[in-house]
This record gives structure tokens, C-alpha cells and sequence, in this order.
């Protein structure tokens, strides 16, 4: 079975070689070929206007923006440098710095930073957030400590987060307040179809997953240094946690609670896609919301 390849920045320059390129292929993609004016209400062929980030009817003149709506909305940084950025996340399996887009574009690092939370915003917005499981399938849960020592209390920092993954499937993570049933339950309920096979280890809170939520909940005892019995394991969010905290580590070094769902959903959208690595970057350049026309 031949290898699935991932993006790789000799077809971005071809298929991407200037601002005019980028621009194009936004209007295509959002308003198609021809479209109904909005204004004069005639099948019209929209051509570029010079200088200006925008088509006109061939008719009446009437323009449209094809960034309208956009993480490019309202911005001055060049089309082509944001392709290029989601380009970078596409490609790589640990994330990119904002430092990083700084050195390569020749940006200022506010612009860099908020360049790449955008993006992570709308790698989140193409992935979306969908049930897991279901009867016959197997769901792992786990939850972990993302974070290290605090420079100012000499404590720790560490901020709990929720992961669910569905075997050979999606992942999805939700940060927690704390490790209580109370808090693991909610998002594992809304999230976690009934008739799903649940596996966890042996933490406490799960305790609380009893039939009558319409799982089949089975654990193993990690305190007891039991990693595998049969079928049921945790090993497949655990090797997920590990990229995440390799990623957060080597390349960011460290996030703020304020915005680590925004980072969490980068790492959900290259697992959730890791089976096909030639679609991260297409899937981002075709879910641009459609303008309804006509």
C-alpha cells in the first residue's frame, strides 16, 4: 500500500506563486464561477478590481470581498503569507511558533502570534466537535496535567484537561476545572454516544460511569502497574497526550489557560486527519463559509 503524503512547499509555490493566486482561489471557492449580482440580480461574471482586495459585476460594478468573513478579514499581512503559515501547520507534526513566523515572514511577533491563534481558531471551526462512539465501537478517556512548575509560587501551574478518542477514530479534548466526577462527567456524557465501550484507568472519578448512561465501562489498573488486559487499554490517548505535551514543550514551551482549548484543537486537527495528510491543507483552503448567491 503506497505511503499518503503530506503537503510539501514545492507544490504550495506552484499552486500558490503570488497574491493574485490566493486571492482567486478564495472568490472561486466561496462565490464559484459566476454568481447572481446582489445588486442587479443578473447571472454575472465578477473580475478583479486593481488595487483592492475585490471583484465587480460586469454589469452594474457591484463588488464583493472574498476575505469578508475570513480569518483574513481585515487584515494588511499578504494573502500569500497566511496560506503560507497554514501551509506550516499543515506540514508539521509539533506545531509552529509564533516566533518562528516572525523569522520567516519578517512580520512582528504580535502580528505572527495572532496569525497562528487564528488559525488554530479555524483549524478548530474545519474540525468541529461531533459525538464519539456508539454500540460496537470503543471510546478511550483520560485525562491529564498540561503545564509545569511556576516560575513566581515555586508551585505548579498545571491545568487539567479531558481527552476522548475514538479507537482507529476523531479525538477530542475539553479543559477541566478539576478531576471529580463532576467535571469529568458532563463533557463525557455530551460527547460520548451510549452503547459505546468505555475504557479508562483506574482514577476515581470515572467510577461514576454505571450503566445507566448506556456505557459499557471497563478499566485498568494503573496503580497496580496493569497497562493492558485484553482489549482494554488507554493506550491510544495516552500516545495522543504524549504529541500534545512534545508539541507544547519543544515548541511552545508553554500556554495560558486562557488559550489552551485554541492549542488543543491544532493537535485534534492533524490526529483527526493523520490518515490522510494530503487533505490538512486542502480541508483548510475549501471550508472558507460559502456565500449564498441567488
Amino acid at each position: 500500500m503506497a505511503t499518503r503524503k503530506g503537503p510539501n512547499i514545492r507544490a504550495f509555490n506552484k499552486r500558490f506563486p503570488d497574491e493574485n493566486a490566493c486571492l482567486e482561489h478564495l472568490m472561486r471557492v466561496r462565490f464559484g464561477e459566476r454568481l447572481t449580482c446582489f445588486k442587479c440580480s443578473k447571472q454575472a461574471t465578477y473580475y478583479r478590481v486593481k488595487k483592492r482586495r475585490s471583484y465587480e459585476c460586469e454589469h452594474c460594478g457591484y463588488q464583493v470581498y472574498p476575505t469578508a468573513g475570513t480569518p483574513f478579514e481585515s487584515t494588511r499581512t499578504p494573502l500569500r503569507d497566511w496560506f503560507c503559515v497554514m501551509f506550516l501547520f499543515c506540514a508539521s507534526r509539533n506545531g509552529v511558533a509564533a516566533k518562528e513566523v516572525q523569522r520567516q515572514l519578517g512580520v512582528t511577533y504580535k502580528t505572527a502570534w495572532r496569525m497562528c491563534n487564528l488559525i488554530r481558531k479555524y483549524m478548530g471551526y474545519v474540525d468541529g466537535d461531533y459525538p464519539l462512539g456508539g454500540p460496537g465501537k470503543t471510546v478511550e478517556i483520560d485525562e491529564t496535567y498540561i503545564g509545569g512548575k511556576s516560575h513566581v509560587s515555586g508551585g505548579h501551574d498545571k491545568m487539567s484537561v479531558l481527552g476522548i478518542v475514538e479507537r482507529n477514530g476523531d479525538v477530542l479534548t475539553r479543559p477541566i476545572k478539576a478531576r471529580g466526577h463532576q467535571d469529568l462527567l458532563p463533557p463525557i456524557v455530551k460527547f460520548v454516544k451510549p452503547g459505546s465501550k468505555v475504557y479508562t484507568d483506574d482514577w476515581p472519578g470515572y467510577d461514576a460511569l454505571t450503566p445507566r448512561f448506556g456505557y459499557e465501562h471497563e478499566s485498568v489498573n494503573h496503580s497496580a502497574k496493569e497497562y493492558v488486559r485484553g482489549d482494554v487499554h488507554t493506550n491510544s490517548i495516552e500516545g495522543f497526550w504524549s504529541n500534545v505535551k512534545r508539541g507544547i514543550k519543544g515548541t511552545y514551551v508553554w500556554v495560558s489557560e486562557k488559550h489552551l482549548q485554541t492549542y488543543l484543537r491544532e493537535f485534534e486537527y492533524r490526529h483527526n486527519l493523520r490518515q490522510y495528510p494530503e487533505l490538512m491543507f486542502d480541508c483548510l483552503l475549501q471550508a472558507f463559509p460559502k456565500v449564498r448567491v441567488g
